[in-house]
């Protein structure tokens, strides 16, 4: 086995698969987030899919974000163990009349603990929910 195997096998073992949600669940009309995410501590990154679920006619009732990265960080301050912070990008469509799309943002923070129980926020098209909990499914 050479060394740049071993390095890159060595950062592969410490990975771990999240799912989980964020927002208000069970509240009519909310945005929730669904967020799949594999975790590598070692490297300190997050990467995965995040889905938007809202009940809004199409095309904005269900955001699909593929590509999402970030970074995770220990804390140290008492029940907050991690910090986590996401960005990426999806094609938003323009409703009618117009015709089109662009690329729009997305971000998310979460403040969580070991077991992935917390608060956070994220924002997306132009739209900004803050102080959710975060929960691991």
């Amino acid at each position: 086995m050479t060394t740049a195997t071993k390095s890159k096998t060595s950062r592969l073992i410490g990975a771990y698969l999240v799912n989980g949600t964020m927002g208000n669940v069970g509240m009519p009309g909310a945005p929730i987030m669904h967020f799949s995410l594999v975790v590598v501590p070692s490297t300190n990154s997050v990467s995965g899919t995040v889905e938007i679920t809202q009940a809004l006619a199409p095309p904005m009732g269900d955001i699909v974000i593929r590509n999402v990265s970030g970074v995770i960080r220990a804390t140290g301050f008492g029940n907050v163990t991690k910090i986590v912070a996401l960005e990426g990008q999806y094609v938003q469509s323009v409703p009618p009349p117009a015709i089109g799309s662009f690329l729009a943002d997305f971000s998310a923070h979460m403040a969580i603990d070991n077991n992935w129980n917390g608060k956070g926020g994220f924002s997306y098209g132009g739209h900004d929910v803050e102080d959710v909990p975060v929960s691991k499914s």
